[in-house]
């Protein structure tokens, strides 16, 4: 039953509502379908000749197990780049924590079909979350797990022996994190990220930079130092389609914006318990420690447009360089051929606006 099969009973008053299903039904002998197994290139050749807007896909028992739309073909064409499995459906990840009942979440996010886990914990390199990896090796050998945060070679030694797929690098370097400040421990990100990618590419384990990216510049220098990605919060945190709702503050546009390990994310109400777990803290802690801050932040308008300006941004940065592609951009910096070379407070000063009385700063 579709909606066109609907649409007209409104008008029938009470004979539409008394109406049966049976009658509304479009019968099996009128429908057209494809056998499951059939290639994409296929299916998509059937809703070309039938001009159908869905192509249901039923087994040899007459079972419905797929369902392919024309809406599908359309997003393929608008998204060419977007991120897909080998059903043609887009990947999907999820955040666990390495507590004991996230074992019986976990089991219902592989029966709901996720692709990808992320351990999520502010230091990675712990007990808790190495037994975590062993267990879903031994019971989900194929689901990918992301590990982390680490910041040195030896915490992500610990995780790709456990059997890591991924790590995300990064501990105090976030613009709402505090955790370098309050506890002592993190690292710089550049140092981080180059000591992890560097020790963790010999395993074949992408790394993720995680924090302290403010700009474009710091995407290409997280790239050339070794990252397979960047993870962006404060960069997406003010645009139309991140939570939250908008308010003005002395004309500005503005967007709240919080840490995970701040006391306002730890005591919310109902939701506190993930960023109490990822800073190891219980509800019947009498003291928490906070890590992080809760600020706002200014409104970059919708991904759609923020989005294309970074890419843009990064192959212009690469044209710069000389590099055809991230995997030569990063090969440049292990052979030498790409260096990174200290700048003094003068040289930061004249590589940035001076000497204006005043200007107006438009990124895209």
């Amino acid at each position: 039953v579709t909606s066109r099969d609907i649409d007209f009973l409104l008008e029938k008053g009470t004979e539409g509502a008394q109406m049966l299903l049976s009658e509304v039904m479009t019968p099996v002998d009128e429908l057209v379908t494809a056998k499951a197994g059939v290639t994409l290139q296929d299916a998509n050749h059937i809703l070309e000749k039938s001009k159908k807007g869905k192509l249901p896909i039923i087994n040899e028992n007459g079972d419905l197990v797929a369902l392919i739309a024309r809406t599908d073909l359309k997003k393929s064409r608008e998204f060419p780049y977007a991120s897909k499995d080998e059903n043609n459906q887009l990947l999907v990840g999820a955040a666990i924590s390495t507590r004991e009942d996230d074992k019986a979440r976990l089991e219902a996010l592989v029966m709901a079909g996720v692709d990808v886990v992320v351990l999520d914990s502010s230091q990675g390199n712990s007990i808790f979350q190495i037994n975590m990896i062993r267990w879903i090796k031994e019971k989900y050998p194929n689901l990918q797990i992301i590990g982390g945060n680490v910041v040195t070679a030896c915490q992500a030694k610990n995780l790709i022996d456990a059997g890591v797929d991924g790590l995300r690098v990064g501990m105090g370097a976030g613009s709402i994190c505090i955790t370098q400040e309050v506890m002592a421990v993190g690292r710089s990100q550049g140092t981080a990220v180059y000591k992890v990618a560097e020790y963790a590419r010999r395993f074949g384990v992408p790394v993720i930079a995680d924090g302290g990216i403010q700009s474009v510049g710091h995407i290409m220098k997280a790239l050339g130092l070794g990252a397979s990605t960047v993870m962006m919060g404060s960069l997406l945190a003010g645009t139309t389609e991140a939570p939250g709702d908008y308010f003005y503050q002395d004309g500005v546009r503005l967007k709240k914006y919080r840490g995970m390990g701040s006391l306002e994310a730890m005591e919310k109400k109902g939701g506190g318990v993930a960023a109490m777990d990822r800073y190891f803290h219980k509800d019947s802690d009498k003291v928490k420690v906070a890590q992080g801050v809760s600020g706002s932040i200014v409104d970059k308008g919708s991904v759609l447009r923020y989005l294309p300006y970074l890419i843009r941004g990064l192959q212009h940065g690469c044209q710069d360089i000389g590099a055809r592609s991230l995997s030569i951009l990063r090969s440049m910096m292990y052979s030498g051929e790409l260096k990174f070379e200290r700048r003094t407070p003068s040289a930061q000063y004249e590589g940035g606006v001076h000497s204006l009385h005043s200007f107006e700063k438009r990124l895209y």
